[in-house]
């Protein structure tokens, strides 16, 4: 996540309406906020992506034989020992 100063942030305030990307917003070295864009409406060819990756995900999951449950919990304690480095 970039971070920019308040000062920046409000110079710049139009270029960061228009990026989809969140900013930290500090004052003297200090976060003072965010600026978190609203969701913006996918493309066709963006809904596309996501059917042909939830596919490969429905397939990835009949090869191997996990159930939806076990998974979710494999994804869960990977995500827990991620946040512990």
């Amino acid at each position: 996540m970039e971070t920019v100063g308040v000062r920046e942030f409000r110079e710049n305030l139009s270029g960061y309406l228009e990026n989809s990307a969140p900013v930290a917003i500090s004052r003297h070295g200090e976060t003072v906020g965010y600026y978190l864009p609203a969701a913006r409406r996918r493309t066709e060819q963006e809904w596309a992506e996501f059917d042909r990756r939830a596919a490969r995900m429905e397939q990835m999951i009949a090869e191997t034989g996990l159930t939806e449950e076990e998974l979710v919990a494999d994804f869960k304690k990977w995500r827990a020992s991620q946040k512990r480095k």
